[in-house]
């Protein structure tokens, strides 16, 4: 147990004992006396009886005062208690990898919004998000502040939706040549997580692409996925063109599927209703093993006895005070 401000009850012992001291001065000074032959009055047994009340009551109220004064004082000084703590965490990192394309624009919305319904499912597992097209942003780093992660995600929801003054959401996706680089953005996706040769937790990665491929990355989709696959990262793609209208989608979605199962992870249409439980299931099935977290200092504060004190110090003031004026 710790005062957080010390100096106030030093402070107020000083004046508390300054008032004491005053009293006590004034108390000893002589009164005039302003009855003949008082002190045969004061010797009366009912006299003494009354005096010796008052005296008492009075002692009453300066405890009463002090100790309400007191109380008051160390309460003012937030007395508190500190203790270490390392919370558990799951050992799961899931990276939300997004294209944000041309031809994704009709479908980024929607799948903002399994993103989110993805989030709700987890717990404790670590959640980031990067946006790519020609280059690649990211969002928001892997953290675990779900309430953080639901704000960031909406916000991404009103870019895709053309929500007035939020089209600055998409700088420094157009840094590269050409558009929808996938490669390139996957392989940002793997290198977004933190000490990848150091720390042995479960990694996921959640494309979101039609792999229509439009310019010349620097790593293609092949190599982005063997990348993945040796730092043992599971890579879930979510295709929101998964149709048979060109033999371009249809390969381009075959080359998508084989990519993914090639690491680890799994394939889905973006329309199928099982993806987002499929996506879950995947994860959620890899190791889960607790992990302590980093070290954390909790402050709690405990007012409760020195508010206490001071409550009883009210209490026997104000009955002495009644007594008193009796």
């Amino acid at each position: 147990m710790e005062l957080t401000y010390w100096w106030i009850p030093v402070l107020g012992l000083l004046g508390l004992i300054a008032v004491v001291v005053v009293a006590g001065a004034r108390k000893g000074q002589s009164s005039p006396t302003l009855v003949a032959h008082g002190d045969r009055l004061s010797r009366l047994p009912a006299y003494q009886a009354a005096l010796r009340a008052q005296r008492t009551w009075f002692i009453v109220a300066i405890v009463g005062a002090l100790l309400m004064l007191g109380g008051t004082v160390f309460a003012a000084a937030r007395p508190a208690e500190k203790s270490t703590t390392r919370p558990e965490q799951n050992n799961r990192d899931v990276m939300l990898c997004l294209d944000s394309s041309g031809s994704m624009s009709r479908a980024d919305a929607t799948i903002v919004s399994v993103f989110q319904d993805l989030s709700r499912k987890f717990d404790g597992e670590r959640i980031g998000l990067v946006i790519f097209d020609s280059s690649s942003v990211q969002v928001f780093p892997l953290t675990d502040d779900y309430d953080f992660i639901e704000e960031q995600l909406g916000e991404a929801q009103d870019a895709f939706n053309g929500k007035k003054g939020t089209f600055n959401f998409f700088d420094g996706t157009w840094e590269g040549e050409g558009s929808s680089l996938i490669g390139d953005g996957l392989a940002s996706c793997v290198q977004s997580f933190p000490k990848l040769d150091e720390e042995k937790r479960s990694r996921s990665i959640i494309l979101a692409t039609d792999n229509l491929l439009s310019g010349q990355p620097l790593v293609s989709l092949q190599e982005a996925g063997d990348l993945a696959r040796q730092k043992g990262i599971r890579v879930y793609g979510l295709n929101p063109a998964d149709i048979t209208v060109s033999a371009r989608r249809e390969s381009a979605a075959a080359e998508l599927k084989r990519i993914s199962e090639l690491t680890g992870g799994g394939y889905f249409p973006l329309e199928r209703a099982s993806a987002v439980n499929g996506i879950v299931t995947g994860i959620q099935a890899t190791e889960k093993t607790k992990i302590q977290g980093s070290p954390q200092v909790i402050t709690t504060d405990h007012p409760q006895w020195p508010l206490g004190i001071a409550f009883l110090g009210l209490s026997l003031l104000l009955v002495a005070q009644w007594r008193l004026r009796r």
